[in-house]
């Protein structure tokens, strides 16, 4: 049975960090393209970032780039999410997801909560 369990949210001031992780198990991990996707409160998900199966090749949406940096862990069969300086708008419940080519986010996690607050 393909799980992915996140960990790491929490309530963080202006400028702070996170480091987000997505424990996976039921599949091989290292053969698949992992994303982060973060849905704000009465907003419709919002892709973050993707790393590919071997960790060699990373994507960042553009209000997270230099901010956020994805990076897995196969022999642990984590995926993580540093996140710094982090904003008000970055407050969403935060999920990992497995990605299949040509068919997109087959598996997704229960989701953490990142809040961001003075």
């Amino acid at each position: 049975e393909v799980q992915l369990v996140e960990s790491g949210g929490g309530l963080v001031q202006p400028g702070g960090s996170l480091r987000l992780s997505c424990a996976a198990s039921g599949f091989t991990f290292g053969s698949y393209d992992m994303s982060w996707v973060r849905q704000a409160p009465g907003k419709g998900p919002e892709w973050v970032s993707s790393i590919s199966g071997a960790g060699d090749s990373t994507l960042y949406a553009d209000p997270v780039k230099v901010r956020f940096t994805i990076s897995r862990d196969n022999a642990k069969n984590t995926l993580y999410l540093q996140m710094d300086s982090l904003k008000l708008e970055d407050v969403a419940l935060y999920y990992c997801a497995r990605r299949r080519p040509g068919i997109g986010y087959d598996f997704w996690g229960q989701g953490t909560q990142v809040t961001v607050s003075p």
